[in-house]
């Protein structure tokens, strides 16, 4: 008998001990999402034409809305041209934090903690999202949009995908890489003509950056062509180097939009 009350005891003890553990866990935190926008400021690509802003505009809202929702959620802009690398144009960390929302407050007070944070955030996203199209209008009139360099994006990305955080970016450009030089490309004078031609260009240019682990960091690209473009402006081989390079540097989902 006493082994039996000993075992209940036991077993009372180890279930108290577990809804304690249950009851103390904190709720699932969403990963902190670091956004970057890479926009194409080159001669090709025109953000004041009317199909281009509407979607580029679109974008941006968009992406403001849905990955900018907690403390700690980062956006950067970055300028393509010539120096792409070293043309960080804006960037902006949410500091919108939600009090303590748990177990310890009342009803009353974690609707009230919810309202104001929820107000904050929204002042936040309208500010993140005033200065990005304020990137997005501002004109290069310098000598830097004469060249094209998409594959210095690469290691702005691979930087932001070692702190952990879920990597979203985002190509408002044409994708026509035009740099000078024996080991780059230009596709403004030679671009790949075949689906097989481009996909083997990616992987060769894919081992020359290779240093460049992309950590399935999600990419979209949104080009700035309308639906009724031509495949001579809007060459789908292109698209296609760009999705093998990225695949094979390791990132994650591609999309093109």
């Amino acid at each position: 008998m006493n082994k039996f009350f000993a075992a209940t005891a036991l077993l009372l003890l180890i279930w108290g001990c577990s809804f304690l553990s249950k009851s103390e866990q904190k709720p699932a935190v969403a990963p902190i999402v670091h956004t970057i926008i890479f926009i194409d400021k080159t001669q090709s690509v025109n953000v004041n034409e009317r199909f281009v802003a509407q979607k580029y505009q679109q974008a941006i809202r968009d992406l403001v809305q849905n990955n900018i929702r907690q403390a700690g959620d980062q956006l950067e802009v970055y300028f393509i041209h010539e120096n792409t690398s070293k043309a960080r144009a804006l960037s902006l960390t949410c500091r919108s934090e939600l009090e303590n929302a748990a177990q310890n407050l009342s009803p009353t007070d974690r609707e009230a903690a919810q309202t104001a944070f929820e107000m904050a955030l929204k002042r936040e996203q309208t500010m993140f999202l005033s200065q990005s199209l304020a990137k997005l209008n501002q004109q290069n009139g310098g000598s830097s949009n004469q060249m094209t360099d998409i594959w210095a994006s690469l290691p702005v990305v691979a930087k932001a995908s070692e702190n952990g955080a879920e990597v979203k970016v985002y190509y408002l450009s044409d994708m026509i890489e035009s740099m000078r030089g024996a080991e780059r490309r230009d596709f403004h004078k030679q671009g790949p003509q075949t689906n097989d031609q481009a996909q083997e260009w990616a992987k060769t240019d894919a081992q020359k950056l290779k240093e460049n682990n992309l950590n399935a960091a999600q990419i979209k690209i949104l080009l700035p062509f309308e639906p009724t473009a031509s495949t001579r402006e809007n060459n789908p081989t292109v698209t296609l180097y760009w999705k093998t390079l990225f695949q094979e540097l390791g990132a994650g989902n591609i999309e093109e939009l």
